[in-house]
């Protein structure tokens, strides 16, 4: 996935490279509606209009915002989302709106508004998805450790919109790959924080209470060893690797056995399906070496879905969809 961020800022800054020095400062840009952009003429003014921002926000930088700075990184990812949307050919309003996002936190920081804005709009009525990954986000947002974490957390809540916008369009299979994105910029925020020196504020939560926090994801209905997603598996055993990296003391670890919807909500066979599948997990950390008595296990059936689905088809594509609800959250306390 991360091949796919960085094809992403490569196509933005070899386009972008290519109109340095047209664009011009402006509290709005607006770009032609899709159907109109059928000359090069409109094209280019509305790669001029992305320019102009893209300017703007390297004057901030330039006049000392740090390019990690969490509004200035917000600006930035909101900026990206919709160029690359744009340069898909996107018919919705969401390379519009997502510019938008941009120009208005842009225009905040040249006028010195405080405090600046934190909320996350979702934007051209994005789908809210995973909602577990929104959650740990806004954690990190009360922790020290944020000082270090603000460029992943900006982005990591811009790709969230942004898959969410995917979802609507052309429901699982588009949004996935910038799930994965999101999730990935949440786990680099986490470990961000983590390691982040500096003062605490004694009201704040100490950035090394953040738990790392991996998902083992399962075949629809099965809850064995074989039946885990091999990807799924590989995030348990990078937890642990960074735990190792980071030089952390793991305290205890927290399984928490999930079902999706597929056989009723609050089914008892979601029930025990959950169980199953939190004691597989608990048997694989035992197998490399976590302590029995550091892990503990609760399950809670379909209760908690995390991806909801709705009007997804056929049966395959929504049983894939619905795979994150099929988890087991993993939740390592370190310290």
């Amino acid at each position: 996935m991360t091949s796919l961020r960085t094809r992403r800022a490569a196509l933005a800054a070899a386009l972008l490279a290519a109109l340095a020095g047209g664009g011009q400062a402006q509290d709005q840009v607006r770009l032609h509606p899709q159907q109109d952009r059928i000359s090069d003429q409109a094209i280019d003014a509305d790669l001029q209009g992305y320019q102009s921002v893209q300017d703007r926000i390297r004057v901030l930088n330039d006049g000392g915002r740090p390019v990690r700075d969490y509004h200035l990184s917000k600006a930035q990812c909101w900026l990206d989302v919709s160029f690359h949307e744009y340069s898909r050919n996107d018919r919705s309003d969401f390379p519009q709106e997502a510019l938008d996002e941009s120009v208005k936190l842009v225009a905040g920081m040249e006028q010195g508004v405080q405090p600046l804005p934190t909320d996350t709009p979702l934007v051209n009525d994005a789908r809210h998805v995973r909602d577990d990954l929104w959650k740990r986000l806004r954690a990190i947002h009360g922790t020290p450790g944020f000082a270090c974490a603000q460029q992943a957390v900006a982005c990591g809540e811009v790709e969230l919109v942004h898959s969410g916008n995917e979802f609507n369009q052309q429901q699982w299979r588009h949004s996935k790959p910038y799930i994965q994105i999101a999730e990935d910029l949440v786990n680099d925020a986490e470990a961000l924080a983590r390691q982040c020196g500096g003062p605490a504020s004694p009201a704040a939560t100490p950035a090394a209470q953040l738990p790392l926090v991996a998902n083992v994801l399962f075949e629809f209905d099965r809850d064995r060893r074989g039946d885990i997603r091999a990807y799924s598996l590989e995030s348990l055993d990078r937890a642990l690797a960074r735990i190792a990296e980071e030089k952390l003391e793991l305290e205890r670890v927290e399984l928490v056995g999930h079902a999706d919807r597929m056989q009723g909500q609050g089914f008892d066979y979601n029930q025990a399906l959950s169980e199953r599948r939190a004691k597989t997990v608990r048997e694989l950390l035992i197998g490399r070496g976590i302590a029995t008595d550091a892990i503990h296990y609760s399950y809670r059936g379909d209760t908690e879905q995390v991806q909801r689905c709705e009007g997804v088809a056929p049966r395959a594509a929504l049983l894939e969809c619905l795979l994150p609800n099929r988890r087991v959250e993993a939740r390592f306390i370190v310290r």
